[in-house]
């Protein structure tokens, strides 16, 4: 079998060469502007990730995100545990309801609030095209009222 460092591309650069895989152990965790807390494992700050965040993110009992967009990056979070509710839209106008093995997808730019109203921690790996563990985003505490 050969080698992964062995193989060459056509234009003579072996794959690999001189970079290696990474592993992360748990990180600190924090909670983030918009509100849920985050550990992150792959980013910018743990492994120098260029375009990848990926991690832990939890919302406690009774916990809510404020009201906020993404500017520049798209979201897709997977739910393990818990029970959460996501409120999307420009006036928050749609509902859903998320539970385990769900998937959410949330574009750039989209307006939204997570909501835990269940008995446990809504826990969900999350994974995001922008590597920072401190992420831009943008608050619009006007909205939150909207959200029940």
């Amino acid at each position: 079998m050969t080698a992964l460092s062995e193989i060459t591309k056509p234009v003579g650069k072996r794959i690999g060469a001189a970079r290696k895989a990474s592993v992360v152990r748990a990180a600190a965790k924090y909670r983030s502007e918009q509100g849920s807390d985050y550990e992150p494992g792959i980013s910018a700050e743990t492994v120098g990730s260029k375009a990848l965040f990926l991690g832990v993110v939890t919302l406690p009992v009774g916990a809510r995100t404020r009201a906020h967009v993404h500017e520049r990056h798209e979201t897709a979070l997977y739910l393990l545990d818990g029970e959460i509710e996501v409120w999307t839209g420009d006036q928050l106008q749609h509902r859903e309801v998320v539970r385990p093995g769900d998937y959410i997808y949330i574009p750039a730019n989209v307006l939204h609030v997570a909501v835990n109203r269940g008995e446990k921690p809504a826990v969900c790996v999350g994974t995001r095209n922008e590597p920072t563990a401190q992420e831009s985003v943008v608050l619009y505490p006007e909205m939150d009222a909207r959200v029940p």
